[in-house]
């Protein structure tokens, strides 16, 4: 077993979620909220976590959507008013971990989540006095549990950041053993939102040696062991290597992101639209990189080093490749999203927090370019 103290308190390997019992009480937590989704409450996952709580949960909330939402956060904070819960344990994806810490914001502070927002200044009303937040992923692509953000769909549609180091959960409880058997298309997406998580880390303008360090590891890791874990789900090497690799780019992108999250953020809130984050990532970052390629020195060496590809590869085509291998969509177009729809898309993804780390800077007749070429 590692313990990890790097952001925060990180419990990483097979079978730390036996540990739970004994982190509740030391974070002083003694009637916990459930979060989670309908997914991982019928896969008996949730169930899995609430056996090993010692006591039983105040309730549970498991009706988290695919891209969470300001009217479900309400929902389940309501359900942590009237349970008399003093802390949160999200279970599941990026979208389940996010909405806990969502409601842990809501359950100890005042007025309505928009004023949180980071586009709207939420970054300095955001306290330390949030409840006590403990993620268990059961994915290996966010990175969630160990990062200081949480992305909603808002009333208005608008796909915004909650951003503070206070999001920050007090304890991830990372256990390989929870994502064992995951579908290969779930697994394919939220390796590649791991993978994008890395690539944006170390592209972004900032100066941060140590989160750059940090996503190379993570990308390396990626190259070797996604396909692996999408060809066989009970891979134990490979799922371990993947949930490293996840909290590795979550770990590292407090350096900035970049244009592929600038654009996914408002493809995630699209109405009539369900569309996976990850995988989104990743049909848009062929365009990304191309359009990037003149901005970034010799990062785009220092990838194609740790990935184990040959110099001088095209790392966009790399990367359309490896979505064809995975099975992932050829573009935004096969997913649903129509021509109509980008000149919104466009004034939103240049308005995401992501926009202002990109390596190039980004304007409309760029972000248009982006958007047209990941329409595929």
């Amino acid at each position: 077993m590692a313990l990890i103290t790097y952001l925060t308190r990180i419990q990483f390997d097979f079978g730390a979620i036996r540990l739970l019992a004994d982190e509740l009480r030391m974070l002083g937590v003694r009637r916990p909220l459930l979060v989670t989704d309908p997914g991982v409450a019928q896969a008996g996952l949730a169930a899995r976590v609430a056996g090993v709580l010692g006591t039983a949960p105040a309730a549970t909330f498991d009706a988290t959507p695919a891209n969470p939402t300001e009217a479900a956060a309400l929902a389940a904070v309501a359900l942590y008013r009237d349970s008399g819960a003093d802390g949160v344990i999200g279970i599941g994806g990026g979208s389940s971990m996010d909405l806990a810490k969502v409601v842990a914001l809501l359950a100890t502070h005042p007025g309505d989540l928009r004023q949180y927002a980071m586009i709207e200044g939420g970054v300095a009303r955001i306290t330390a006095r949030l409840a006590p937040v403990i993620a268990v992923p059961t994915t290996a692509g966010t990175g969630s549990e160990v990062g200081r953000g949480a992305v909603i769909v808002f009333k208005d549609q608008r796909k915004l950041a909650l951003i503070s180091p206070h999001l920050i959960p007090r304890l991830a409880l990372c256990d390989p053993e929870l994502t064992l058997g995951l579908p290969s298309a779930v697994t394919a997406g939220t390796g590649m939102d791991a993978l994008a998580h890395c690539v944006e880390t170390l592209l972004a303008p900032s100066i941060n040696p140590p989160a750059e360090a940090i996503a190379l590891d993570g990308a390396g890791r990626v190259a070797r062991y996604l396909e692996r874990a999408v060809a066989d789900g009970g891979d134990r090497e490979a799922r371990w290597n993947m949930m490293m690799a996840a909290m590795e780019g979550a770990m590292a992108f407090q350096k900035g992101l970049g244009a592929v999250h600038a654009m996914s953020h408002p493809l995630g809130g699209l109405a009539g639209l369900v569309l996976h984050h990850g995988t989104l990532n990743a049909v848009v970052l062929p365009a990304v990189l191309h359009f990037n390629a003149d901005h970034v020195g010799d990062k785009y060496d220092r990838l194609r080093q740790v990935m184990g590809l040959p110099a001088g590869v095209d790392l966009a085509g790399h990367i359309e490749a490896l979505n064809r291998r995975l099975r992932l969509p050829p573009g935004l177009r096969a997913m649903g999203v129509r021509d109509d729809m980008l000149p919104g898309l466009v004034h939103d993804a240049l308005a995401d927090h992501c926009a202002a780390t990109n390596p190039r800077p980004l304007m409309a007749e760029g972000m248009n370019r982006l958007f047209r070429e990941a329409m595929g």
